[in-house]
């Protein structure tokens, strides 16, 4: 499994990013280039497993150590 490398305040507008944008989809199903809105998953789902693996590859680590 992939280690945890999002911290908690990264990890909430990476969630709130990803419904934002998810919803902007679901509000604007008809515009030209609303499948754009669908690049909303990836933060969301980033937050909600609370890795990303960008960050893995360029060695970030927003996770606070206890």
């Amino acid at each position: 499994m992939l280690a945890k490398n999002v911290g908690s305040i990264d990890r909430v507008l990476r969630i709130v990013v990803g419904v934002a944008l998810l919803l902007g989809f679901a509000l604007n199903m008809g515009g030209a280039y609303s499948w754009l809105y669908l690049i909303g998953i990836v933060p969301l789902a980033t937050g909600l497993m609370s890795t990303c693996p960008l960050y893995a590859i360029i060695g970030v680590n927003t996770c606070s150590t206890k």
